[in-house]
């Protein structure tokens, strides 16, 4: 029952359908903003209506609690560099339990099929999967058809085999890529019995709202968009177009309410 009610905050509008904007790529690949524009992302964020953000655990130590109000926190797990000698391996660096100390609503874990070190990220994912029936947290697997062995990442065929991975590895929720042509994306999700997830795509990669629109039509429970995000000219409005497509009622402008809470939130 606790972990179906920290389901629920997942999504704002209480529909099972999920906008997260993950913001963990400063691990991965360098800072997200400048320092003094962090605290204005995450305004934009949540102004926007996203559902949640993900974040590594120091990461959330730097965010006035004040500035999620409405907004759920996803503690992201994995971690590893573009620097490294293979950029596909991904370590656990964080636990559940710390995850929930911190305040976090769920955590995630990333997994790289087809890497060379997918056998280790496997065995991580099965871990954090225990610990959270545990305590009861939702669990986030963000898993890609990525490494060596990985002919075509957006195969239909392929992203239904790694979606159900997840799945019976004991995640919540699944991301992943889009498949292609798009309208293909049906096939996985029909294959899966947990909400599916596509991510944003890389910054090159067309027009992020046509994406969204193409993945909610083959039948995704949501997006998880960061770097075409916090890379936008204005972030608080893609992420209010963003889910006025994910959730289909809301009007595309921030509610007044939550402009208002988080205006006044502490410097």
């Amino acid at each position: 029952m606790r972990k179906a009610l920290r389901l629920r905050r997942l999504s704002r509008p209480r529909d099972d359908r999920y906008l997260f904007v993950p913001l963990d790529h400063s691990v991965s690949d360098g800072p997200v903003v400048p320092r003094d524009r962090w605290p204005d992302l995450i305004r934009s964020v949540v102004v926007g209506g996203a559902d949640a953000i993900i974040v590594h655990k120091g990461r959330v130590r730097t965010i006035d609690p004040h500035l999620l109000a409405g907004c759920a926190l996803v503690v992201h797990l994995s971690a590893g560099t573009a620097h490294a000698a293979d950029a596909n391996a991904k370590v656990l660096v964080g636990e559940v339990e710390e995850a929930l100390r911190l305040g976090a609503d769920a955590v995630s874990v990333h997994v790289n099929v087809g890497s060379d070190t997918e056998a280790r990220q496997l065995a991580d994912l099965g871990v954090v999967a225990g610990a959270c029936d545990a305590w009861n947290v939702p669990l986030v697997a963000m898993v890609y058809p990525r490494g060596p062995r990985v002919a075509d990442p957006h195969d239909p065929a392929l992203l239904s085999h790694v979606v159900n991975i997840a799945v019976d590895l004991g995640a919540d929720i699944v991301k992943t890529n889009l498949a292609l042509p798009a309208e293909r994306m049906a096939e996985v999700v029909a294959s899966c019995p947990i909400p599916v997830l596509v991510a944003g795509g890389p910054a090159d990669g067309g027009c992020v709202v046509d994406r969204a629109r193409a993945s909610m039509a083959a039948g995704c429970a949501g997006l998880a968009v960061g770097r075409r995000v916090f890379t936008a000219p204005s972030p608080v409005a893609l992420v209010a177009e963003l889910a006025a497509v994910v959730h289909v009622d809301r009007h595309p402008d921030p509610h007044p309410d939550l402009v208002h809470a988080v205006a006044t939130a502490a410097p």
